[in-house]
């Protein structure tokens, strides 16, 4: 996959909570809370806590394949700015982006005296910390949410064999400890081998490759990413390929951009569980 190509998909997931001081200050018992979510993971969010403080939502497709948000306005479709008057006309009391993807908007949408909110979710305490904020924000219990992280992450094993996540092809890019998919895997005890690594990439928490590097490494499993690229058929064609202990001893596994790079909604985020938890077993 060509950089250019993974750079909208790669922006959002590296996206706890940076946001202004007051969207989330204790609610006001008077204004029942409407919020505008410019994100699939934080739209989740909100409508699992309160499904009824939810009143925008971005055009995702992972949204579109949930009923529970057939009914509700789309302020935004694919890369697009999202749409300043829609949210406007449907008098958030909160609108929520994602960092360094939705900044133009959340400022402008400032300048106009709406609340905002920007986030990132680059490891599962960030997920904790904007689950419980949130859940003050529309006044309701995060406790259900967080026990559904913890059977989540229940399903970790003791230990795996080493393993590398690859995301692109051109260049080879994977992700080190400082972003959600590194954070995912320590917190799953899989053994990343470029967990500790550093290097030059334009996106913060992913590193690119060399592929003497990948060799040297010699991972036992291979994580490929599916962004809709077919990445995996590109890597079977390069050279380097079949040298690898993981593809020999045909440990090379898909899993779904949504869940493992992007943490895309609850439900991804369980499945990319389960699919570790049964692979490592």
């Amino acid at each position: 996959m060509k950089l250019s190509l993974f750079l909208p998909f790669l922006l959002l997931p590296l996206t706890a909570c940076s946001g202004q001081e007051s969207p989330l200050a204790a609610p006001n018992p008077t204004e029942e809370p409407r919020i505008v979510a410019l994100t699939s993971l934080s739209a989740d969010l909100v409508y699992t806590l309160d499904g009824d403080a939810l009143v925008g939502i971005p055009g995702n497709e992972l949204l579109r394949q949930d009923a529970r948000f057939a009914d509700l306005p789309t302020v935004s479709e694919g890369r697009t700015e999202p749409d300043l008057e829609q949210i406007v006309a449907l008098e958030p009391t909160l609108v929520i982006g994602a960092a360094g993807f939705h900044d133009r908007t959340l400022q402008r949408l400032e300048e106009l005296g709406t609340a905002t909110l920007t986030t990132e979710v680059s490891s599962w305490a960030d997920l904790r910390t904007l689950t419980t904020d949130l859940a003050a924000t529309v006044d309701t219990d995060p406790q259900p949410l967080l026990e559904r992280y913890d059977t989540c992450l229940a399903q970790a094993p003791d230990h795996s064999p080493t393993t590398l996540v690859l995301v692109s092809r051109q260049p080879l890019l994977t992700p080190n400890r400082n972003s959600w998919a590194g954070d995912f895997l320590t917190q799953f005890n899989i053994e990343n081998v470029a967990a500790d690594l550093q290097g030059d990439s334009p996106f913060e928490g992913y590193i690119t490759l060399p592929e003497e590097k990948v060799l040297s490494a010699d991972p036992e499993a291979l994580l490929v990413v599916d962004a809709g690229e077919n990445l995996l058929e590109q890597l079977q064609g390069e050279p380097f390929w079949s040298q690898l202990k993981a593809t020999q001893q045909e440990q090379v596994h898909s899993f779904d951009y949504f869940g493992l790079v992007n943490p895309g909604s609850i439900a991804s985020i369980e499945q990319t569980c389960r699919q570790l938890g049964d692979l490592f077993e």
